[in-house]
């Protein structure tokens, strides 16, 4: 049973209303078992207005937008718009690579010691730190904390090789993501032989994913924990993430209790972020995908701008 959803329009389609208690929703059940108690004081009065209206006026500007965030404790929709689209994600899609990772040293088929040399082959040079270090070689589990802290391509490029793409194809379908796909290696340039993009996802499938983890459901508790472990260390908290007020470099144990994992990607003309923020009154899984013309430092940074006001409202609505 389910009431109408707030959504970002296609412009030609009119702006969406927002119901009378000033939260855009949509009512949507998942399986998902009571983690903690809620407290929900007027919840009626914490509106994504703000986000809506800047998603709304990114579409209307030519962009492609996607957004999904629904309620932790019920799994109720609170606010979506073509989240069953799939998008580029970048970097973001590489979530599933890490899940892999995990379950395969969990299972012990991989050996996290085990030594992988930075190849000149695929090497990605125009970003990430292992290609500013001094160490050819490195341990599978530091490559993966490098993956998830810093967003390392090579490091990246070097977990998918270790897990192999069917495999990480295989666990995406299996934790009900048939939409979203890890389609390439990260690359310096992509020819006309190579995948368009590294990764395209919904934003219902991976905010449905954070929610998972934070539900230790994705494969099973040991897996679960991994991964959000490794997600904590993420240092790029400059779009969602930048209402939080976190510090990018030390944030898995934050003295007001917040609880935050995210991960994002970044491509030319591409933002995507997914994550869960937690704190005294709610819990929230979400995640935005921005599609946009990257002509100039102005469309960039209203499409930056667009992910902090979702952020602010977040934020108003965990606390």
């Amino acid at each position: 049973m389910s009431s109408p959803s707030a959504s970002v329009p296609d412009p030609s389609r009119g702006t969406p209303r927002v119901p009378a208690d000033g939260v855009a929703t949509a009512s949507h059940r998942s399986q998902r078992g009571g983690r903690r108690t809620p407290r929900r004081a007027a919840v009626g009065r914490r509106s994504f207005s703000s986000a809506l209206r800047a998603l709304e006026e990114l579409a209307a500007s030519g962009a492609q937008v996607s957004v999904h965030v629904a309620d932790l404790d019920t799994g109720r929709k609170i606010l979506a718009g073509d989240d069953h689209v799939p998008l580029p994600i970048a970097g973001l899609g590489f979530v599933p690579v890490l899940v892999e990772t995990a379950a395969a040293l969990d299972a012990g088929t991989l050996d996290p010691l085990r030594i992988v040399d930075r190849t000149t082959e695929g090497f990605v040079a125009g970003s990430g730190l292992w290609r500013n270090l001094r160490v050819p070689a490195l341990p599978l589990i530091d490559l993966a904390v490098l993956a998830a802290a810093t967003g390392d391509p090579n490091a990246a490029n070097a977990l998918l090789d270790a897990v192999g793409h069917e495999q990480v194809r295989a666990r995406m379908v299996s934790l009900g993501m048939p939409r979203s796909a890890v389609l390439d290696h990260f690359r310096d340039k992509r020819g006309p032989d190579d995948a368009p993009h590294v990764a395209v996802g919904t934003t219902r499938e991976f905010a449905h994913l954070f929610a998972a983890l934070v539900n230790a459901s994705v494969v099973d508790a040991a897996v679960s924990a991994q991964v959000s472990e490794w997600l904590s260390l993420n240092q790029d908290l400059s779009l969602v993430a930048a209402a939080t007020g976190l510090d990018p470099f030390a944030h898995d144990h934050d003295a007001h209790g917040l609880l935050f994992i995210n991960k994002t990607g970044r491509d030319r003309g591409v933002r995507a972020e997914a994550g869960v923020l937690a704190g005294p009154r709610a819990g929230i899984a979400y995640a935005l995908t921005v599609c946009f013309d990257d002509l100039s430092i102005s469309h960039r940074l209203r499409a930056h701008d667009a992910f902090r006001i979702l952020g602010t409202d977040l934020m108003e609505y965990t606390h």
